[in-house]
């Protein structure tokens, strides 16, 4: 079939068509061109891919070459004139879609090539899972199927059971829990389900929960929306605040006292008339006092002895005659200063974080400024609202005080204290702007404690992130806390063995800096012009034939390419076995049933 080489054009090598035939089965497949060297094997083979042939010539895009049974990618020397072109041999073939013995610890099973039939296509466990990758189609592609398919692959197709494995899928739409029963079913294996559902049905799996002494001033701020960075000051109070409500030791009652006369004495100072200054102290004592300053705390007068209480009476004059000597004994609290709370072993609730903030929110003299309060007051209205709805279950933590070391250790754990493998986070009974909220917090959670091990990756966890596109974007979270948890893990998560896997059927609306830190792609059909861009610019080994043929893939067949592939190949992705429950809906038997 192949003759002398007719004409070489950069990449391009056109060779005669000795049978002067079209044979379009063997489009794609690859060939190799050797120089005629009396057989000694020194030379690299230089692999082509036949991209078109008419009856005169075929037309091959040179991709690579095979020096030392290595397959390189790219192209340094070009085929002599002299080359021999045939079809890629067995051996050969394996090193440039993958070893066929995926029934490996070192190898992952991809899928079967479209191309080569009987042939796999897999790529080395660690090139595959060291580094962030991104699954990319429109809806009802496949991508769900596919991902359950390498999830499977991993523990089905291993002759070693990954009992170290940490994998996390936010599962946005409660698709994977079927999908992953045959893994839990698996010997030594176990996958752990936590639900958004606050009345569980199903005792296996668990609500999910974050202490609410766990929130810092940025957990605060993503749970509270706060798309102002000025408001970062009254969170910090707040924290300050809590701590020391909660605490209960002489320094901190003392702290409290003193804050608390700070705070009656602003309002005194704030020239409002006296049955104003009269309703907000007694509601600020109501809800904030100790045992020394409280609305029946004694201040002694010349003769006689009246209740804080008594003293804010308004005369008939409408004055309030004891003022004076209100400010008098709220000075006595005030000389107290600052001092680091103790937040050892230190717990607090969701309520307690919103009593702190309201108190926050009044000794910065908010009440008085009223532009600067309705901004602020935002953040109180948003913690009332979680506060007064489910979403208030899921910062409740029953098992007292806990480190986030422990806890996130504890979350791979099951009720029986065995491993487990897989955690499905199904976020499917949220909003999705709470489900945002909550995959954040907890990335944040998984970082920290990534980083914070003494021994660097000794505690790899892998992350995958449905409906990416929803959740991981070019949002405002680095005007305000100064950084997106999401582009802070695709640059830095890779050291410390937190590996994200974005799944998405936008990548236009991704975030651009994580899209550019993955390193393998696996890409179904797509057709927006914005999404074919995004692609095209991710790669620079994708040729216009690899663009256009994303158009026209079949359901389940994806172009996969990245540091763990040696060329785009395009692959038919095994169905799951159980499959997720992400099909489309039949028309044929909801309508005529």
């Amino acid at each position: 079939m192949f003759g002398k080489i007719l004409k070489v054009e950069e990449k391009l090598v056109k060779v005669e068509n000795l049978k002067k035939t079209i044979q379009a089965n063997i489009i794609n497949f690859h060939v190799v061109f050797e120089e005629t060297n009396g057989g000694s094997g020194t030379s690299p083979k230089i692999v082509g891919e036949i991209i078109g042939m008419d009856e005169a010539e075929i037309s091959c895009l040179l991709i690579g070459e095979i020096k030392e049974n290595t397959f390189i990618s790219g192209v340094i020397k070009y085929p002599s004139v002299t080359s021999t072109c045939r079809i890629v041999y067995k051996q050969e073939l394996e090193l440039i879609i993958g070893s066929q013995d995926y029934i490996s610890s070192e190898n992952l099973l991809i899928g079967s090539s479209s191309l080569y039939d009987g042939y796999k296509v897999t790529a080395k466990m660690n090139d595959f899972l060291s580094q962030h990758f991104a699954i990319i189609g429109n809806s009802g592609c496949g991508k769900s199927c596919g991902v359950a398919s390498l999830i499977q692959n991993m523990f089905y197709y291993n002759n070693k059971m990954p009992r170290n494995a940490h994998m996390v899928i936010f599962d946005v739409y409660g698709e994977y829990h079927t999908a992953l029963s045959k893994i839990n079913a698996l010997q030594g294996v176990n996958v752990k389900y936590y639900t958004t559902k606050t009345e569980i049905e199903d005792a296996s799996s668990e609500i999910v929960s974050i202490p609410a002494y766990f929130l810092e001033v940025d957990d605060l701020a993503i749970l509270l929306n706060v798309n102002d960075h000025t408001l970062l000051p009254i969170l910090e109070k707040t924290l300050q605040y809590v701590a020391i409500f909660k605490g209960d030791g002489e320094k901190a009652i003392k702290y409290k006292n003193s804050i608390i006369a700070k705070s009656l004495l602003d309002i005194i100072g704030s020239g409002k008339s006296p049955n104003q200054l009269s309703d907000q102290i007694i509601s600020t004592l109501n809800k904030f006092n100790t045992p020394e300053l409280n609305l029946e705390s004694p201040i002694v007068q010349p003769g006689y002895t009246r209740t804080l209480k008594q003293c804010l009476n308004i005369d008939a004059q409408g004055k309030m005659g004891a003022l004076q000597f209100i400010i008098e004994f709220l000075n006595t609290f005030t000389t107290i200063e600052a001092f680091d709370v103790d937040r050892t072993e230190l717990t607090y609730t969701l309520e307690d974080l919103y009593n702190a903030l309201e108190f926050a929110l009044m000794s910065e003299g908010m009440l008085n400024n009223t532009a600067l309060f309705e901004k602020a007051n935002d953040l109180r209205v948003r913690m009332h609202s979680i506060l007064n709805s489910n979403q208030c279950k899921y910062f409740e933590y029953k098992g007292g005080y806990i480190e986030k070391e422990q806890f996130v250790k504890s979350m791979f754990l099951t009720r029986e204290n065995d491993y487990a493998q897989v955690l499905n986070m199904n976020f499917n009974y949220v909003d999705e702007r709470f489900a945002k909220i909550l995959t954040k917090l907890y990335m944040k959670l998984f970082f920290n404690f990534a980083t914070s091990l003494k021994q660097r990756a000794s505690f790899p966890i892998h992350i995958i992130i449905e409906e990416a596109h929803r959740y991981v974007q070019n949002d405002n979270d680095i005007n305000v806390i100064g950084y997106n948890i999401f582009d802070r893990i695709t640059k830095e998560g890779r050291k410390y063995g937190v590996i994200i896997g974005f799944v998405t059927q936008r990548p236009s609306e991704l975030s651009t800096t994580c899209l550019s830190q993955c390193s393998n792609f696996l890409i179904y059909r797509i057709f927006h012009p914005e999404d074919l861009k995004i692609v095209v610019s991710i790669s620079s080994n994708l040729t216009n034939q690899d663009i256009e043929k994303l158009k026209t893939l079949r359901p389940g067949t994806a172009l996969v390419f990245g540091s763990a592939f040696r060329v785009p190949l395009l692959t038919k992705l095994n169905l799951p076995d159980p499959m997720p429950a992400s099909s489309n809906v039949n028309i044929e038997n909801s309508w005529y049933e």
